[in-house]
């Protein structure tokens, strides 16, 4: 599994996308908490402090909506426990990096919405870097798409707020 994630860290290396002054981070970690569908905790393998990552270029619904849980919890069995790779690009802001993570060859934000669980995050009138997987899940009616009445996550949260929060 380590090996993997080494050679996952390679191939980023070697397209040049090692930290420079305006390149991602990178580094391997071990997923220690999922706290919903696109948001999860990590202790970098070389040491630091554990670092809040959100996955880039999707939206999983809200963990107050309906989906929200099923989603977190595919995630969690994919992850949780185990040693990825990731590569932050931005900083969100709520302090979140936003992340590509990466285990067993997948992108794991392609996997969460190529299974129904989350969708390709919209901009403007884009539909995101995952549409395609996206599309082919509806066409499957995998997930959230098995419902006609999915609803996007920014349209759930304007019309009811943000989900209420234990932590």
């Amino acid at each position: 599994m380590r090996r993997a994630v080494l050679w996952a860290l390679l191939a980023l290396a070697s397209a040049g996308t090692l930290q420079a002054a305006d390149q991602p981070e990178v580094y391997a970690a071990r997923v220690t908490r999922v706290f919903d569908g696109d948001t999860l905790w990590v202790k970098p393998l070389d040491g630091g402090r554990y670092q809040k990552l959100r996955l880039d270029g999707v939206d999983a619904p809200e963990i107050c909506q309906a989906g929200g849980t099923a989603s977190r919890d595919v995630l969690a069995r994919r992850v949780l426990n185990q040693v990825v790779a990731v590569s932050v690009r931005h900083r969100d802001d709520y302090g979140r990096g936003l992340a590509r993570i990466r285990h067993q060859d997948d992108d794991i934000a392609a996997w969460m919405v190529a299974q129904g669980h989350a969708w390709s995050y919209r901009w403007r009138r884009s539909l995101g870097p995952f549409q395609a997987e996206e599309a082919r899940a509806r066409q499957g009616r995998k997930g959230l798409f098995a419902q006609a009445s999915a609803e996007l996550p920014r349209d759930f949260r304007r019309r009811h707020g943000p989900c209420q929060r234990p932590d």
